[in-house]
């Protein structure tokens, strides 16, 4: 098993077909197949289930992928390092976002690349869930996810950096809508419109209906804040949302008492995968963070 078969192996698990993880991978479509068939008698597994149209992954595929990711982002931290040693970083910083992307992450990532132009940024957006499993197996570097809402995996650290209270936006004319304040059991009965299984928001959202003693009646599901805004102007449902998340919508606004349910921001890295760049960013970030108040 050598590098240049993980690779391919990716690339084919991640296309989904052949001839464009040959096309990913620069190299001709029957190379890249009998690497793969190799691979397999190696480890005396099939490794994808083949047909004319795709390829997917067999139990032994799926058990392989996260360790061969691994170990093609630990050779790239090789190479980084190694580079870093001639005093100019290289290579490649992959960092996400669970939601909206916070300014002062984004002028971090700026002065970043002005201090480290040969360093190749790449930046996606996730919910909170998929986020904190690439930034666990290396995947990305680091990342800004909802603090306090699930589990961390092991050997992911975070870093709070931003606090807001979640309030409950509902439309005007609602019977809700003339009050000021609510509190969760109130809302028992109340047709919700909340974020898709997997983000931050989802997690807070359930685990505070569960401890208030029931379970959240939700109608509608989106896959963002602005989504949610929208479609309780509407009237679709109500919305437990941060109170940024409202500005310049046509909602009313109440404030929820009892809880006090607060939207906690991290930054979110792992110090067994830190690459020179996601150092070098990571420590930038931080001074970011510690020179503007939190928001």
């Amino acid at each position: 098993m050598d590098l240049r078969q993980l690779s391919y192996f990716v690339a084919v698990a991640e296309e989904g077909q052949f001839t464009r993880a040959a096309n990913r991978v620069s190299v001709a479509q029957p190379a890249v197949s009998a690497q793969i068939r190799r691979l397999e008698r190696e480890l005396g597994e099939a490794l994808f289930h083949r047909d004319q149209r795709a390829v997917t992954l067999t139990g032994a595929g799926e058990a392989l992928l996260p360790h061969a990711r691994a170990a093609l982002a630990a050779a790239e931290r090789g190479r980084d390092t190694i580079a870093s040693l001639r005093d100019m970083l290289h290579g490649r910083l992959s960092v996400g976002v669970a939601g909206p992307v916070d300014d002062r992450f984004a002028e971090a990532l700026g002065a970043f690349h002005r201090a480290h132009p040969a360093v190749e940024i790449a930046l996606t957006q996730q919910h909170n869930e998929p986020l904190l499993a690439a930034v666990a197996d290396g995947a990305i570097d680091a990342a800004i996810v909802g603090a306090g809402v699930q589990p961390l995996p092991p050997r992911v650290r975070t870093r709070v950096v931003a606090t807001e209270p979640l309030v409950l936006a509902v439309r005007r004319g609602d019977p809700l809508s003339s009050r000021r304040t609510v509190t969760l059991a109130q809302l028992r009965d109340q047709p919700m419109i909340t974020l898709v299984r997997g983000s931050g928001l989802r997690t807070v959202l359930e685990s505070a209906c569960r401890d208030a003693g029931f379970i959240p009646r939700i109608t509608a599901e989106a896959g963002e804040l602005t989504s949610l805004s929208e479609l309780a102007a509407e009237g679709l449902g109500v919305a437990i949302l941060p109170r940024s998340a409202t500005d310049g919508a046509d909602l009313a606004v109440l404030k929820i008492t009892r809880p006090r349910l607060r939207r906690r921001t991290a930054l979110a890295w792992n110090e067994a995968t830190t690459s020179p760049a996601a150092r070098a960013f990571l420590a930038l970030a931080n001074k970011r963070f510690d020179s503007s108040p939190s928001r």
